[in-house]
């Protein structure tokens, strides 16, 4: 009898567990995800190296050329500029400085191999970025021939821009 009772307390316990349970509900909302590409560049340089100048022999007549590169790298399409500063010449003009003396060697950068085309910062490059892949511009360099300057090293540095 008590094995009994306790069976039917047990099945009346379970049924009034089962009856008195809620049921669930749903509701649903969207969660929105947002991100804003912004544009962005780099710009990195490789040197113009003109190497060994001899303006009484080898460049007396013939003037010396070198190649260095600006390479950018943007954000899928992001239009950008490239423009190359003056230099630290006061003449106004690009020229390297002398390592001791006040002496200059002219020289010019150009956007063509041809060197037709000189490349500053009102003639500059332009582009649009394709894919996040670097995109190496040549800069062309030249000394102009038979130029009567002093014997030792010389150097100029060039800002190189990128706008976007």
């Amino acid at each position: 009898m008590q094995k009994l009772a306790l069976r039917l307390a047990l099945a009346i316990a379970a049924l009034t567990l089962t009856a008195g349970t809620a049921r669930a509900a749903t509701a649903t909302a969207t969660l929105d995800v947002t991100a804003t590409v912004v544009p962005s560049c780099t710009i990195a340089a490789t040197p113009v190296a003109f190497g060994n100048y001899d303006p009484l022999v080898t460049n007396s007549s013939t003037a010396l050329n070198a190649q260095g590169t600006v390479t950018v790298t943007c954000t899928t399409g992001t239009a950008y500029t490239i423009g190359l500063g003056a230099g630290n010449s006061a003449s106004g003009s690009r020229a390297m400085q002398h390592a001791s003396l006040t002496a200059e060697l002219p020289y010019e950068l150009y956007l063509d191999a041809a060197r037709t085309t000189v490349w500053d910062n009102t003639v500059m490059q332009t582009g649009t970025a394709a894919g996040i892949t670097p995109a190496p511009y040549p800069v062309y360099g030249r000394i102009p021939a038979a130029q009567n300057v002093p014997t030792g090293s010389y150097a100029d540095a060039v800002v190189a821009t990128v706008t976007f």
